[in-house]
């Protein structure tokens, strides 16, 4: 009998599945893997920083005001899934540079900016998010951002 193996894309989006369920945010659940060489690097979901209340347990104020999704960032308390899988790699000394990002989600602007600086070199996601400006910088960098469909 012959087992079916997931393609490494498939398999590495399909972690970010299972990464995105430690959110804690109200609104989406974002989870996010750093790859280099067909390895995880690191990984990271969205929610509110180390040892702070999480929207869980206090609310969403983004949500409670009527904020649409890729607005206002500065009001929300979550650290994105994008930025603490840069901070994950950082604080245990982990080099991203060269590495793949696979996210449950397109990055916002903000993400993006600090993607391209760490050194990333190509972006999978699955949904997308209301930030045109996001794609802009990501063509500009020369980084491709491919939309993928997993089973």
């Amino acid at each position: 009998m012959t087992v079916e193996r997931p393609a490494w894309d498939d398999y590495f989006m399909q972690i970010t599945d299972l990464v995105a369920t430690r959110s804690t945010c109200l609104r989406r659940k974002v989870g996010a893997v750093l790859v280099r060489e067909k390895r995880i690097l690191a990984t990271g979901y969205n929610g509110a920083p180390q040892g702070l209340a999480h929207c869980l347990d206090i609310g969403c104020l983004r949500r409670d005001e009527g904020v649409p999704s890729g607005q206002r960032h500065e009001i929300c308390r979550a650290i994105h899934a994008e930025q603490n899988v840069i901070i994950q790699a950082a604080r245990y000394g982990i080099p991203i540079v060269g590495s793949i990002l696979y996210c449950t989600t397109e990055p916002c602007v903000i993400c993006t900016k600090m993607l391209i600086n760490a050194g990333v070199e190509r972006i999978y996601f699955r949904e997308g998010y209301p930030d045109e400006l996001s794609g802009r910088m990501l063509a500009e960098a020369g980084i491709k951002a491919i939309k993928v469909v997993t089973l």
